[in-house]
């Protein structure tokens, strides 16, 4: 499979967990994306807990190759590949929370464990920087661990009940939660199209690895 086949596998990850959970959603009586977290859907006991799980290794599939392309551009333009890794190590905890489904204590552990994932815009950001259409990408992806931190902000309140901050938060959890999941995903889609713009421009030569 040649690199710029798998760099189609960033927009596709994010448009297969978009589409996925939306769908899913509809099948959960009473359910409401609005005020219940994306883990209630695929929880135990629920109708969707099976297509849930495959829903997440599917999307963790598609991680794994989209890092693969990173890995395989970061070589040819001699950057350094710690952003193919983080990307990469988001596929385990996608695929372990959809495994072990809610309230089974590994579930959380997958979940926390995201923030290491999360934390690849940022990685990006700060390692690509030798040729001008990887210091685009950069800074595409430093506005975005800008958008992806404040996500997270949000999210870390739920830890934090009594607070001001999770009354006004807290009834639309729901939302807050997808935010998070959307910012990570809205960036390693545009990275895949942007790298396979560059890739298409020429300017980094053939892709075919």
């Amino acid at each position: 499979m040649t690199t710029r086949i798998r760099l189609w596998f960033g927009p596709l990850a994010a448009a297969t967990l978009c589409i996925g959970l939306a769908g899913l959603a509809l099948t959960v009586p009473g359910y409401s994306s609005v005020h219940q977290t994306v883990s209630e859907i695929g929880e135990i006991g629920s109708p969707a807990r099976i297509p849930f799980a495959a829903l997440l290794c599917g999307v963790a599939a598609c991680l794994f190759l989209f890092a693969t392309a990173v890995a395989s551009w970061s070589k040819r333009q001699a950057q350094p590949r710690w952003a193919a890794l983080f990307i990469a190590f988001m596929a385990v905890p996608a695929a372990g929370v959809g495994i072990f489904a809610y309230p089974d204590p590994l579930h959380n552990l997958f979940g926390v464990s995201e923030l290491v994932g999360y934390q690849a815009p940022l990685v990006l950001a700060l390692t690509w920087r030798r040729t001008p259409e990887d210091r685009a990408i950069a800074w595409f992806s430093a506005i975005m661990a800008g958008v992806v931190w404040v996500a997270i902000l949000a999210n870390l309140t739920t830890f934090h009940r009594s607070g001001a901050l999770w009354g006004s938060i807290g009834p639309i959890y729901g939302l807050v939660q997808r935010a998070l999941f959307a910012s990570w995903f809205i960036w390693c889609a545009g990275v895949g199209l942007l790298l396979l713009k560059a890739q298409s421009m020429g300017r980094s030569g053939e892709l075919s690895g």
